[in-house]
């Protein structure tokens, strides 16, 4: 067939869809259902940037999919219809620190802030205090509210360390006109607990916590956003049910279902099936913990990656392998690499992290005298393994092996 031809009947099929985009992350329903209590002590918090006063900093946490952005963007659009309606000089400032290239340096972050008032600085090259200089001189040109925005802070911290986030509280002190307020959302419970204690006490911050959702929440949500997104009957009974199972599986993920049943009827599409079904969803299981994997372990820092792939240069000669044995060649690639090697205490801890997030499973042995040791071997399928390592060769800069 003709690529033409393919197209042209590809327009003549009915879709699934009303409205896919009810079923990306960036949709920001009208109602952000089983968070309001959630949505009410932010606004309360946030509200003296409307009169102009600087509000209390702000830590969010909670695992990943319990609705912590979607919420905190979802106060932000309210807040700035009533900014704009009163002319309150309001400046909301959304960053995700865990893109490369944004917050992956100090220098890079404040660049980035920079940016965010229209103006540009190079890449690098510049003192790092002269950024912000510049930084200073923008935020303080009138007087207005800063609403600093850092999603994943986690990851700025363990990437650039903490010190950021003091010369960012401290900035306040400095400033005639503006005054900023830090509002962080991490994914990590015990996040401030690893701050500096001289950071931690220039933050002064509120927290709140997001529970996971339950199954039951997570089918109403499903339900809600299914209505809005497919046309009615196309949904084959006992889908959205299985479908939140899933994510209540992975402690309330409700982001993750949502992702699936978008992928299930994209799948169910390609088909030619009149209905999107239970083997569709299994389908998209698949798929999306295929992304999951390959996303969480992609954007680690290089040590991380490297231990990753020490464990699958193992993988083909033996299933399973002790923690002394991936320390040897992570010893050796840390050399070709040029990377400085981490002890092999912190080694364990990473593959502590990897057995989290089910990439490997690390089950603890006792080896008598000789105390004991951790026994590796790889949770993840055949064609995930494949593509992992193409991606880390690729990242790493190592020969194929």
């Amino acid at each position: 067939m003709k690529i033409g031809s393919f197209f042209e009947k590809y327009l003549k099929k009915e879709s699934f869809f009303i409205d896919k985009s009810v079923l990306l992350s960036s949709y920001i329903p009208e109602d952000v259902i089983y968070r309001e209590e959630q949505v009410q002590e932010i606004a309360q918090i946030l509200a003296p940037a409307l009169r102009l006063e600087k509000p209390s900093n702000l830590f969010i946490y909670g695992k990943t999919g319990t609705g912590k952005t979607l919420t905190v963007k979802y106060i932000l659009n309210s807040m700035l219809k009533i900014a704009r309606e009163n002319r309150i000089l309001l400046k909301p400032i959304y960053i995700n620190c865990k893109l490369k290239r944004v917050a992956d340096t100090e220098y890079r972050l404040i660049a980035q802030l920079i940016k965010e008032f229209g103006q540009e600085v190079a890449s690098t090259g510049l003192p790092t205090d002269q950024v912000y200089n510049i930084f200073y001189e923008l935020v303080d040109q009138k007087k207005q509210i800063i609403l600093l925005f850092l999603d994943e802070i986690d990851q700025l911290t363990s990437k650039i360390g903490d010190e950021m986030l003091y010369n960012l509280t401290r900035i306040n002190s400095e400033l005639r006109n503006s005054q900023i307020c830090l509002i962080g959302i991490s994914n990590n419970l015990v996040f401030s607990e690893n701050l500096d204690p001289r950071v931690k006490s220039s933050l002064s911050e509120e927290e709140i916590i997001f529970p996971p959702y339950n199954a039951l929440q997570i089918q109403d949500i499903l339900r809600k956003r299914s209505e809005r997104a497919f046309k009615e009957g196309t949904i084959q009974v006992g889908v959205i049910e299985k479908c939140a199972a899933y994510a209540a599986r992975e402690h309330g993920d409700v982001r993750r279902s949502i992702d699936l049943l978008r992928v299930a009827g994209e799948i169910a599409e390609r088909s030619g099936s009149s209905i999107i079904e239970i083997i569709h969803l299994d389908e998209a299981e698949k798929r999306v913990e295929a992304d999951k994997i390959i996303n969480s372990t992609i954007n680690q820092p290089k040590q991380f990656q490297s231990i990753l792939y020490s464990i699958l240069l193992l993988y083909p000669q033996k299933r399973s392998f002790y923690t002394g044995e991936i320390y040897d060649i992570y010893q050796n690639l840390c050399k070709k690499g040029g990377l400085n090697v981490l002890t092999q205490r912190r080694v364990s801890d990473i593959l502590a992290e990897l057995d989290m997030l089910g990439v490997i499973n690390a089950k603890i042995i006792s080896k008598g005298r000789y105390g004991r040791t951790r026994e590796i071997s790889l949770s993840i399928e055949e064609n995930i393994v494949i593509k992992l390592k193409e991606l880390l060769e690729k990242s790493l800069n190592m020969e194929p092996v």
